[in-house]
């Protein structure tokens, strides 16, 4: 071999293990962790290394069209905006090793709209447009992860989350399963003038525990089900007589678009066996609880029917302990935290609402009708396995002294609920907002001008403690009281900036733990080394924006992201925004959820706070963007109210 050949062969090897490397680390992180080896080897062959000092430009909106894909493989890249309210820049992101950027504007074939500095000494990999164009069509993960970004990383978690828990439970089904397509099965119909007897006849038949009675237009009128048929034979009711007599009018209904989940979530509200599936006012289906059981292990609407019929206090201690395996079977079946803390807050609804029945029997029912309220999490229906009591009492009165005598006879049956709820597993509140409080048991005129006192004479100490009040809602009795309470608190919010200026600056407090310098602010010292917490510094400034601005603009949900949907339709917040900030909200609850699952498992005390270096690299990824999300949320608020 001559030296030419030697040297040439020595260049190819260097190029070889050059590219071998390349592809190793890309390997490390998503999307190209999912792309095909040969797609992987395309990318790496078409990209070119280059440095950048501190402070270099990389990109910027000057520079006209995106003409390159950059991929960071070391360092940090900063994303640099002019700030709208005062002068100078502002740093709106951070990217780090194995994240890429700017696929808005490389897709939208336009210039960025945001100057991209080397945070530090950095090496990039630039892939070129028309390489670009070629992988966007031959690699679907690459094509997916361009169009939907953090979305389509989510789902990567969502599906390592669904296969740990199916390890576990060996399960193949999904709540999230259409009712279009479960409801496969054509639906047992009749008449309205068809007799009772033969109603029971034909379901009997068709082995079916309901029948549905429909006009001349296939439209659903009504329902009858074994249920129905027990309560018939027990009263002796005449079988002879039309079904439409019997039957349980207007029945309840869902699209064919709507969930297994919702399904089973409307079985559990409204204590029923049967859904209708509706479409276009025709009847095309109808789901049962025991066509929910076969995507369950765990019965949802049994459960919450054993909670609703327990006889006993110590029924329902015995009880909650299968919640936990139900969280674990809701995972196994690819429901989401959303879908999991509301499910935890209905049968929690169900629980209080039996504890309260169980102590007025006990004690003897005052005579008094009442209203028992929940406020923050349970208020927001936003509970997971870890959760303390915050209630209160709400009733009519005349005058304060007759709110006084009231109180007097409400408190002892408060004060005995709230034991009952502990011995259930909810927690006593520290701060004392429970309704055996005196000062959370109070005619609906004194709530009305505690609310007022809140708005229009509170400090910013006092306002931080408050703000929990500002999330209620009625569990047990009449809903009216809290309502009317509802309506003028949007009133009076609304029209006091002073008072949402203070709102804002407490929603400030809380600051998301990530920096500039680095991946995530960790406590240094103390029991709390290393860790963060994922409620207070993660979950809190999307509960404090989303409240503050749903009370401005009078919008009256109360759970975390029904305000911010209903944000984003009254053009408050622009739509990939409240996106982006959804997602985010989603992944940090569903990763508080797995430590909470976690620590139940080992028989650990339930805790917030989490070390970020126990992730690996795709959830430190998504947690960290997901934090940049609250930053960038308190930084809209901080302009809108100009602090």
């Amino acid at each position: 071999m001559t030296l030419t050949d030697a040297i040439t062969q020595a260049g190819v090897t260097a190029v070889k293990q050059n590219i071998h490397g390349t592809m190793e680390f890309l390997q490390k992180y998503p999307p190209f962790n999912q792309m095909d080896v040969a797609q992987l080897a395309y990318l790496v062959e078409n990209c070119q290394l280059r440095f950048y000092a501190e402070g270099d430009t990389i990109i910027k909106p000057a520079d006209g069209p995106v003409e390159h894909f950059y991929i960071v493989k070391q360092g940090r890249v900063h994303g640099e905006r002019p700030h709208s309210a005062r002068r100078g820049t502002e740093t709106t992101f951070e990217i780090t090793t194995g994240e890429c950027f700017p696929l808005a504007a490389l897709l939208g074939e336009r210039a960025t709209r945001t100057e991209h500095l080397a945070a530090e000494d950095s090496f990039c990999l630039l892939l070129n447009k028309p390489a670009f164009v070629r992988l966007f069509s031959l690699s679907a993960p690459f094509r997916d992860f361009a169009l939907r970004g953090v979305s389509s990383l989510l789902d990567q978690v969502n599906q390592q989350v669904q296969m740990r828990a199916v390890e576990t439970l060996g399960s193949q089904y999904s709540l999230d399963t259409r009712l279009g397509q479960l409801a496969v099965r054509q639906p047992i119909s009749c008449s309205p003038d068809l007799s009772t007897r033969e109603a029971v006849r034909l379901m009997h038949e068709q082995h079916v525990g309901s029948i549905v009675i429909v006009d001349k237009q296939t439209r659903a009128q009504g329902i009858f089900t074994l249920r129905d048929l027990r309560k018939v034979v027990a009263d002796g009711s005449d079988l002879d007589q039309p079904i439409s007599q019997l039957m349980t009018q207007s029945p309840f209904h869902l699209p064919p678009e709507a969930s297994a989940f919702d399904a089973a979530m409307a079985m559990t509200e409204r204590h029923i066996a049967h859904v209708c599936v509706v479409q276009d006012d025709t009847l095309v289906g109808v789901i049962s609880e025991r066509d929910l059981f076969s995507l369950q292990r765990v019965d949802l609407v049994h459960l919450a029917r054993s909670i609703r019929h327990a006889g006993r206090i110590e029924t329902l201690i015995a009880i909650r302990s299968d919640v936990q395996r139900l969280v674990d079977s809701m995972l196994a079946h690819g429901a989401s935290s959303t879908q999991i803390t509301q499910l935890i807050t209905l049968l929690n609804d169900h629980t209080v609402c039996r504890i309260i029945e169980l102590t007025l029997e006990d004690l003897g029912d005052p005579g008094i009708a009442f209203t028992w309220l929940c406020f923050g999490s349970e208020g927001r229906s936003e509970q997971t396995l870890h959760t303390d009591q915050d209630n209160g009492i709400l009733f009519e009165a005349a005058d304060a002294v007759e709110a006084a005598a009231i109180r007097g006879k409400l408190l002892p049956l408060a004060q005995e609920i709230n034991q009952r709820l502990a011995q259930c597993g909810f927690s006593l509140c520290k701060g004392g907002i429970m309704a055996g409080n005196p000062e959370l048991c109070l005619s609906r005129h004194e709530w009305s001008r505690r609310f007022s006192q809140f708005i229009h004479e509170s400090s910013p100490d006092s306002l931080l403690a408050s703000t929990i009040y500002f999330d209620l809602r009625a569990v047990w009795g009449d809903s009216q009281g809290c309502e009317q309470l509802r309506s003028e608190l949007l009133q009076q919010i609304a029209d006091n900036s002073l008072f949402q200026r203070r709102m804002a600056e407490n929603a400030l407090r809380q600051k998301p733990p990530v920096g500039m310098l680095r991946n995530f602010v960790v406590a240094r010292k103390g029991a709390d080394k290393d860790t963060l917490d994922l409620k207070v510094q993660g979950l809190t400034p999307f509960v404090d924006a989303a409240r503050l601005l749903s009370l401005a603009h009078g919008v009256s949900a109360c759970n975390t992201l029904e305000r911010l949907r209903e944000l984003i339709r009254l053009e408050v917040i622009e739509q990939q925004d409240g996106a982006a900030y959804e997602e985010a909200y989603h992944f940090i609850q569903q990763t508080r959820m797995q430590q909470h699952q976690q620590q139940a498992r080992t028989q650990q005390p339930y805790s917030n706070r989490i070390d970020p270096a126990h992730l690996n690299v795709l959830d430190q990824r998504i947690l960290r963007e997901s934090f940049r999300q609250a930053q960038r949320l308190q930084s809209s608020l901080a302009l809108r109210y100009q602090l």
